[in-house]
């Protein structure tokens, strides 16, 4: 594996990011006081074709990341490197150290199903299973054995579901189909599910992008209570929503990390010419 490479201070112009040059340097400090993830000089191709570019970026306990950038920039295919769902597309192959707690998680070795209950994922579009509100949650505490007995997984389900914020919402219902929720409730069911095996990361694909402004708002604040339990890596096309939930921000650029920083600082005073223009809507 790659070894860590030194933080940098500089990046590209636009016109030589534009014309296909590619920079390695990313403006600010892409590390994290208290890692849970450690990612250094992360490559990633789909066949012939690089979409990320020598990425670094730590994702810090207890905090939120959110991943911004416009439409192709490769904050998706990042994200999901980090629980090695680029494993199930053809022709995908991920070069450099991705670390979980000090593990490397690409390591021939190490099976990707556990991996993917220590660090969940939440798509972009609610996706329960055609089960019932109960088996949706107690499924991944059931596959991988962690309870005991009927009474110990009725304990988990229920206090999955607390801490996605839906429990009221579902506890005399627990026996209907998951997919008969509104969009708002099955993303959160779909978040308890997530919860539920006691992930040590959550991945959040644009989580709230087929969601009404009230579910959002839900969402959003379960995100920020989450983030006392978990860390959290969310990608979101929704500035305000970045700003709103994050603690530190990063901005993607034709499969480059530009600029990371403290959210606010991201927003308010950013350092690179590509993450102003962004964020000023000149272009994305």
């Amino acid at each position: 594996m790659v070894e860590a490479i030194d933080k940098a201070t500089g990046a590209m112009s636009s016109a030589e990011l534009a014309g296909g040059q590619h920079s390695r340097a990313t403006v600010g400090d892409f590390t994290a006081a208290d890692p849970r993830m450690v990612c250094r000089d992360v490559d990633v191709w789909y066949g012939s074709k690089q979409a990320i570019h020598g990425v670094s970026l730590d994702i810090g306990k207890n905090e939120v990341v959110s991943m911004i950038g416009p439409s192709g920039c490769g904050k998706s295919t990042f994200l999901r490197s980090l629980n090695r769902m680029n494993d199930t597309i053809v022709g995908c192959r991920v070069t450099g150290s991705i670390q979980l707690d000090g593990q490397e998680i690409y390591d021939k070795g190490l099976d990707p199903v556990p991996l993917r209950a220590r660090v969940g994922m939440v798509f972009q579009k609610p996706n329960p299973f055609p089960k019932s509100i109960y088996e949706n949650v107690a499924y991944g505490p059931r596959i991988h054995g962690l309870t005991n007995n009927k009474a110990e997984l009725d304990e988990l389900v229920e206090a999955s579901l607390q801490k996605a914020g839906l429990w009221n919402e579902v506890k005399d219902r627990l026996d209907q189909p998951g997919t008969g929720l509104s969009g708002g409730q099955q993303q959160r069911l779909c978040i308890a599910r997530t919860i539920a095996v006691s992930p040590e990361v959550i991945l959040m694909d644009e989580p709230c992008s087929a969601l009404d402004p009230i579910a959002t708002a839900i969402v959003e604040e379960l995100i920020d209570e989450l983030r006392q339990n978990f860390s959290i890596a969310i990608v979101t096309h929704s500035m305000q929503q970045a700003a709103r939930v994050s603690q530190r921000t990063a901005y993607f650029h034709l499969g480059d990390l530009i600029e990371v920083g403290e959210t606010n600082h991201i927003f308010t005073n950013p350092q690179h010419k590509l993450t102003e223009d962004y964020i000023t809507g000149r272009f994305g």
